[in-house]
């Protein structure tokens, strides 16, 4: 009995400590499991992470090297407060200038013109891109930093701040460019000083002065001022004095700029008072070169080509009168493609003067071969009347204006039946004197010095008729020395 116990005993003893093994064997299985998913996990995790990072780096390899300095941090998740809260843009109402209640605010102004795009004599105006910048400080947007470093913005954060109205004077259109964004740069400081640039194109008025046009220089201003704020609100002023105003190498297509000039002043409004203004003075000198090219060399050779006709005989008259109309025609062609160029002014242009005086004497050409047509004709026409005409003569022969030549010897003169014989003469003072009816002419009556004057008159005129080629022969000398000394006046008053 006793034996059976211990035996019994010992078996279920043997079985409690199989039971605890294998409870502990379960448990050493169940914690591998857990630690070996864990860890599992974690590497797979790690793999998985490591995968996404090094897709992500080969989003930015540009020719099989990557770039590291995009591996950084983006900078804008660091920034916990928005730019409007770093400004306190809502805690102050920007509809109101700073200081309001105190001393005007000093805005200066810096300029850099980038071209002169057109100037239009019709329209009188000229257009302008330039770089409009503005410099003033703003308390209300100051604000903490480390590194004492500005902040740039774009045109979105200008709609929400207080910025200079700053209008252009006389100006017909203006814009600003927005292309690919709109051309506007803010820049704030720690401290709050702001620089605010535009790119601005405006098309302004220039009034300008013709009376020597195309010898003209004309002086254009592009004027800024505030529209809403008087000097005791606003104070505009150089920010660098002279050299606030910078220009390119700009190339004009018919002018030559001289000078570029800033100044200021005060502009009067009956109703709202002073305002500060600042000016932007260009000087402009015209390029006579292309003036030259249309209007005065074509005038000069017209006026040249109309004195040929003087060289021209007399009596060939369809050459010199088909001449003389050519050119007056031209110099119209000339005189209406020059005006319909220029602008409507009620005064009159040094062009104009050349023009005209030009036409002039061209006009004067042509009279003057009417004058010495008819001189001739009555010298024809006189030798005719004191000779008698053969029957068989054709008066078709005679040079009246058929525009032929005919010789002296081809026409057969006679003296009328019942006259004296003398030589045919055209010279009247060849003829006998004439005498007083009653006997000769007392010595020193007024009745002789009458008669004495009438017949010196009529020689006059008779030798002016007798001798009509001199006319031509005058022509010659009087009529270029009289455009010399046109030309010589006319650019010593002009040029």
């Amino acid at each position: 009995m006793k034996a059976s116990s211990s035996s019994s005993s010992s078996s279920s003893s043997s079985g409690v400590r199989r039971t605890l093994a294998l409870a502990l064997c379960l448990a050493a299985g169940l914690v591998a499991v857990v630690t070996g998913g864990g860890a599992g996990g974690k590497s797979s995790g790690r793999r998985k992470n490591k995968e996404v990072f090094l897709l992500g780096e080969n989003k930015f390899q540009f020719g099989g090297r990557i770039d590291y300095r995009l591996k950084k941090q983006d900078s804008t998740k660091t920034l916990v407060v928005k730019s409007e809260q770093l400004l306190r843009i809502q805690d102050h109402d920007f509809a109101i200038r700073p200081g309001f209640g105190a001393s005007a605010v000093p805005v200066g102004i810096d300029v850099q013109v980038e071209s002169i795009d057109s100037i239009s004599e019709v329209n009188m105006d000229f257009t302008m891109t330039l770089y409009l910048r503005h410099y003033w400080k703003d308390a209300r947007l100051a604000f903490p930093s480390r590194n004492n470093r500005s902040r740039t913005f774009d045109g979105r954060l200008v709609r929400k701040i207080w910025v200079p109205d700053v209008f252009f004077v006389h100006s017909k259109r203006s814009f600003i460019h927005d292309t690919t964004m709109d051309n506007i740069m803010l820049r704030i400081a720690p401290d709050g000083n702001i620089l605010y640039s535009v790119r601005i194109t405006v098309t302004a008025l220039c009034s300008m002065d013709f009376s020597s046009f195309p010898l003209d220089t004309q002086n254009c201003s592009l004027e800024l001022e505030s529209y809403a704020y008087n000097e005791n609100d606003l104070m505009l002023y150089w920010k660098n004095g002279n050299n606030s105003l910078r220009t390119d190498d700009i190339v004009l297509s018919q002018f030559f700029i001289e000078e570029f000039q800033s100044s200021y002043g005060l502009a009067f409004y009956s109703s709202t008072g002073w305002y500060n203004r600042l000016y932007i003075h260009f000087i402009l000198r015209r390029h006579i070169f292309f003036f030259m090219l249309q209007a005065y060399f074509p005038t000069m050779l017209m006026v040249l080509l109309s004195w040929v006709s003087f060289w021209i005989d007399r009596r060939a008259v369809p050459a010199r009168v088909s001449l003389g109309m050519t050119t007056v025609l031209t110099m119209s062609t000339i005189i209406t493609g020059v005006s319909s160029s220029m602008p409507q002014v009620s005064y009159v242009k040094a062009v104009d003067i050349y023009l005209w005086t030009s036409f002039l004497f061209v006009f004067l050409s042509v009279i003057e071969y009417a004058a010495v047509n008819y001189c001739t004709t009555l010298e024809e026409m006189r030798k005719m009347r004191r000779g008698r005409i053969p029957s068989t003569f054709d008066a078709s022969q005679a040079m009246a204006f058929d525009g032929c030549f005919h010789d002296d010897d081809e026409i057969e003169l006679t003296p009328y039946p019942g006259s004296r014989s003398r030589t045919m003469t055209s010279d009247p003072r060849e003829s006998p004197a004439p005498s007083v009816a009653g006997g000769n002419a007392p010595p020193g009556g007024g009745m002789g010095v009458r008669l004495h004057r009438r017949t010196s008159l009529r020689a006059h005129v008779d030798l002016w008729l007798s001798h009509s080629y001199m006319i031509d022969s005058y022509s010659r000398v009087v009529f270029p020395m009289s455009y010399l000394l046109f030309n010589v006046i006319y650019w010593s008053l002009y040029s």
